[in-house]
């Protein structure tokens, strides 16, 4: 494994992790089907570097298997389905069943039957309906509702605000960075908050003036965004006023539009 430079995950959602260690930060998981470059190696992890967005991080080698860099490049323009529902599975061929999470990635999926390099796959599972439109965003991002809020996770069973954003996105065909900061220099500024439509991206800073922050904009004047738990608040020129605990709870900095 250590000498292989391309592989993808073939597990629901591995942990990546600032440093080559179990004891550190998860920053990131690495859904089914996502394809990256082995960027080092080191005995017992691999640093890899993500196809779909970039983001570094190391994660355990026996989590992924390898493909050829044919393969790989294959993937970068292979048509992308996803798992829409909140769990479905996978076999292998040799009749191994693992699960699969809502957003894993189906690339160049036939059917219900699933090839990766040497790797065949048999899918058991609801596919999203993916569209580029505001309303198909706003109902992907309802979907995950009350998902609690997991620092580094990009599923329903935990997520963080920009994994919340990016995921909703891709799903949809629009591909955004990892962490907010980046999604933020992303799309088209937007002066006023009575410009936004639904689907649009509003983020938010701290006292340092880093942004910190993503949610996706509703309509009247509503965001949803992963916070404690993905939730739906109010939005105003200040920022995000959260009902249940009667306060602003973070600042507006800017509003992006990045929907055709």
């Amino acid at each position: 494994m250590s000498t292989a430079k391309y592989a993808f995950a073939f597990l629901s959602s591995t942990p990546m992790r600032a440093e080559p260690s179990d004891r550190s930060e998860m920053v990131n998981v690495v859904l089914f089907g996502e394809a990256f470059e082995i960027v080092e190696s080191k005995p017992k992890w691999v640093k890899i570097r993500l196809q779909h967005d970039g983001y570094e991080g190391w994660i355990d080698p026996q989590m992924c298997k390898e493909i050829s860099a044919e393969v790989f490049e294959g993937l970068r323009t292979a048509p992308k389905y996803f798992q829409g529902a909140v769990a479905g599975q996978i076999t292998d061929e040799c009749g191994q069943v693992f699960s699969l999470t809502k957003g894993a990635c189906l690339p160049d999926l036939q059917g219900s039957n699933l090839t990766i390099g040497e790797n065949t796959f048999m899918f058991d599972g609801m596919l999203h309906e993916s569209k580029r439109e505001r309303e198909t965003l706003k109902k992907t991002a309802l979907d995950y509702l009350g998902t609690p809020y997991y620092w580094g996770g990009r599923t329903t069973f935990g997520i963080d605000c920009s994994g919340f954003t990016q995921m909703v996105y891709r799903m949809n065909g629009i591909y955004l960075p990892r962490d907010a900061s980046q999604q933020a220099k992303k799309g088209i500024t937007l002066s006023f908050l009575e410009e936004c439509q639904p689907g649009d991206l509003a983020f938010f800073d701290n006292a340092e003036g880093n942004i910190v922050h993503v949610g996706i904009v509703l309509e009247d004047y509503k965001i949803i965004h992963a916070s404690g738990r993905v939730r739906i608040d109010t939005l105003d020129h200040s920022g995000i006023y959260n009902d249940e605990l009667g306060k602003h709870t973070h600042k507006l900095r800017v509003l992006k539009s990045v929907v055709d």
